[in-house]
């Protein structure tokens, strides 16, 4: 029996079909599952059972020797939200939960963290523990992934496997119901599709041009095999960086999301909110020599594949994964 926690999310949704893929069909679900848009990610999906998130810890419990690992990427993760203690309770508290039962009953855990965590960069981006105690990260959502970091590498008692996975930049198919927090691929998609046009942030920084900033975008098919690697890895634990490795712009995002589409790009661009432009990052791109130094050795998608994949064959389709 396999757990995905945020099971209904993007991530979690796209992990449980990867995993049916594989043949794997006993697997418990955990979410909320009160959004009739997350519940489209799972139609079609085979799963075992749904487990209300709030009932899940007591349910974990009372079940544990039926289960073989668990995933846990359920978390509240809109970088907008302001009030700590939301992030206390979904992304800090209930995570201690999962690892205080995993490291009691002995099982594998793979956890969501972010790479909100590095916040403008100062330290880079590699994910090496001796930096996570400096890390700065630029809002509340952010702290709740850097304080579980900075909580689990200091504990004495440790799930004889667990991994920390520092998500960024992830973009694909099932996040229709993310609404403002969906990738740029897809507010690009639906602009494109509403009025031909792409507005972008314009650049205030001197040292990059309008629409120059760059990101580190992973696709989310590629977050779903890292995650699948350490089902039967199951070893070197830690934290590890999941991004594709190579920062590239907003415009190349941009550009060849009107390519998938066979238009020609067309991009305005306009200025970053007053209330943000002093966190914005221009620059982040994971350092991945550690999740390959031990073994990791399938490609990523890059950017032109990835948008072409989930432009043409979901989004065009209106298709889940």
């Amino acid at each position: 029996m396999i757990i995905v926690t945020g099971a209904a999310g993007f991530i979690g949704s796209c992990l449980v079909s990867k995993l049916n893929q594989e043949g794997f069909k006993d697997i418990i679900l955990v979410d909320d599952f009160s959004n009739p848009e997350k519940m489209k990610n799972l139609e079609g999906k085979i799963y075992s059972q749904k487990i209300h998130r709030d009932v899940f810890i007591q349910w974990l419990r009372d079940n544990q020797r039926l289960v073989q690992f668990i995933f846990h990427l359920g978390a509240r993760t809109d970088t907008t939200e302001f009030d700590k203690e939301i992030f206390d309770r979904f992304n800090l508290n209930y995570s201690k939960d999962v690892w205080k039962i995993c490291v009691e009953f002995g099982l594998p855990l793979v956890y969501a963290s972010s790479a909100a965590t590095y916040g403008m960069g100062e330290l880079g981006y590699e994910d090496n523990n001796e930096v996570i105690d400096k890390l700065k990260p630029l809002n509340p959502y952010g702290d709740s992934k850097n304080d579980f970091d900075k909580w689990a590498i200091k504990q004495d008692k440790k799930p004889y496997l667990w991994v920390g996975l520092k998500f960024f930049n992830v973009y694909g198919p099932n996040e229709f119901h993310k609404g403002r927090m969906a990738s740029v691929i897809m507010h690009a998609y639906n602009q494109i599709q509403e009025k031909g046009e792409v507005k972008l942030f314009r650049s205030h920084n001197s040292n990059y041009k309008d629409g120059e900033q760059l990101r580190d975008f992973v696709y989310v098919k590629d977050v779903v095999e890292v995650c699948y690697f350490f089902l039967h890895h199951r070893k070197n634990s830690g934290i590890y960086n999941l991004g594709s490795g190579k920062a590239r712009t907003f415009a190349d995002l941009v550009k060849n999301t009107f390519t998938a589409l066979n238009k020609e790009p067309n991009i305005a661009f306009i200025d970053t909110p007053i209330d943000i432009r002093d966190k914005y990052q221009y620059f982040t791109e994971a350092n991945m020599k550690k999740l390959k130094s031990i073994g990791y050795s399938k490609p990523f998608n890059t950017l032109e594949e990835g948008v072409k994949d989930y432009v043409q064959n979901y989004l065009e389709e209106k298709k889940y994964y």
